[in-house]
């Protein structure tokens, strides 16, 4: 794994808006950064792709084991909540995607940091930008005609999608996202763009036009149209506590991704992880109580790198944020890779149960946040 300096496109900027990319910027600061890229062995993207699966397996395992030994309480999931996640994974109600983050350094062996598997953002860039970097780069001569990218995540998601049309009924489907974030809009409308590929008929709603009709008891969009099938980019911690959460314990809408992920996408399914398989290659120590040595506080709902508390070396690093009231958990520290003070995660995507490709964020902290830079990868 190496950091390459390249050379960006003069029209970059242009050429990114085109593919729907437009929150390339933020706060006028670098987001989308081609300066750089990273460049992988085909080893090495063998290595992330089987990690991937690995840890995906162990995650459906533990999920079956939290609901059968009904360890909700210890994930902060209180009933009818844990009820909710009995019924979504008896049902199999489906999901499209779910990011894994892994420490992965040269020479070392991806770790597993946490599973993003309720509302994982990074998506067109790794799906899209990324991709038409890499076409262009060759076809300018930057890079050489052999060099390729672990990216099949934009077919998988057509698979994915036409997977649920075909097998699940899956004819017409609300977006719901926070109106004031360009990125979880522009995620959103990357995904419906997909779903209308297929046939699917779609509407992209603010999270605060949904309604619920009292008298035919269901989801109603402006239109009163009814919601059958919701794709929320919008936390199941936060979803239940809005005024209309209650409604959703009677199921008149299936929404994804699925109640299930309430219990993957919280930090406590970290140790319970470690517990089932201790040792495993791909996992780091991780306990609900302090552990000694290098180690990481996260809280149990967390997003965008909020409220992490890194103890290691005899230093602390620490991020702000408003998370934390339910408590924490402790993994064992593995430093990110030190690049001249940038230091990568690779964000590697799962497209319904198949390993879909890896998209980098780079931050000069080890602690990685919704400003940590994106960096394409490709390898030779």
């Amino acid at each position: 794994m190496k950091r390459i300096f390249m050379q960006p496109r003069p029209n970059y900027k242009q050429r990114l808006e085109a593919h729907g990319f437009a929150f390339h910027t933020i706060d006028n600061g670098v987001y989308w950064d081609e300066r750089v890229a990273y460049q992988f062995s085909e080893r090495q993207i063998l290595e992330l792709e089987q990690a991937t699966q690995n840890v995906f397996k162990l995650c459906m395992a533990a999920v079956d084991h939290v609901i059968h030994r009904n360890r909700f309480a210890e994930l902060k999931i209180s009933e009818p909540w844990a009820e909710l996640c009995r019924q979504s994974w008896n049902a199999d109600d489906p999901t499209i995607y779910g990011r894994f983050d892994f420490s992965y350094g040269t020479g070392g062996t991806p770790k597993l940091l946490e599973f993003n598997a309720d509302t994982p953002t990074a998506l067109l860039e790794a799906a899209v930008a990324q991709w038409v970097w890499l076409e262009e780069m060759i076809a300018s001569g930057h890079l050489p005609e052999s060099a390729d990218q672990f990216n099949s995540i934009h077919e998988k998601l057509l698979e994915q999608l036409g997977f649920l049309k075909a097998r699940r009924g899956l004819k017409n489907l609300h977006f719901a996202s926070v109106q004031s974030s360009s990125e979880d809009a522009g995620t959103v409308e990357y995904l419906r763009d997909i779903a209308m590929q297929i046939g699917i008929a779609t509407k992209h709603l603010g999270m605060y036009d949904i309604g619920w009709n009292a008298d035919t008891k269901r989801f109603v969009d402006l239109e009163n149209q009814e919601i059958q099938f919701l794709f929320k980019l919008y936390p199941w911690e936060h979803l239940i506590e809005e005024p209309f959460g209650q409604f959703i314990l009677q199921k008149t809408t299936t929404l994804i991704e699925p109640a299930w992920k309430m219990i993957l996408s919280n930090k406590g399914i970290l140790p319970i992880l470690w517990e089932l398989s201790p040792g495993h290659p791909n996992l780091l120590p991780s306990s609900f109580a302090p552990i000694s040595g290098n180690r990481v506080r996260k809280p149990f709902f967390s997003r965008e790198g909020a409220n992490i508390r890194i103890e290691a070396n005899g230093q602390t690093q620490s991020s702000g944020g408003e998370y934390g009231q339910e408590g924490y958990i402790y993994q064992a520290y593995a430093a990110l890779p030190n690049f001249d003070g940038n230091h990568p995660v690779i964000g590697s995507w799962v497209i319904g149960d198949m390993a879909a490709g890896i998209g980098i964020r780079e931050d000069n902290s080890q602690i990685t946040t919704d400003t940590s830079r994106f960096v394409p990868h490709y390898f030779v």
